[in-house]
């Protein structure tokens, strides 16, 4: 069984992956919001925005648990 450092690192290791996904994801949905607002599609625009929002605030919750594995 590894010890505690090691599984941390394997997990820090799959969070980097995810949060590097969740990036991805963002500027998918932040290509589309351009192009909706640019075709006057305001409304699904802004609730494109709001999930940006929610990717974004839970990035920054996932860099911090990541930074706490890696330095445990």
């Amino acid at each position: 069984m590894p010890d505690n450092a090691e599984a941390n690192i394997a997990t820090a290791d799959a969070l980097t992956l995810l949060l590097h996904n969740q990036h991805a994801i963002c500027a998918a949905i932040e290509e589309v919001t351009k192009w909706l607002s640019e075709n006057g599609v305001g409304s699904v625009a802004a609730n494109a925005m709001g999930a940006m929002e929610t990717l974004d605030k839970n990035a920054r919750a996932i860099t911090d648990a990541i930074m706490r594995l890696r330095h445990s």
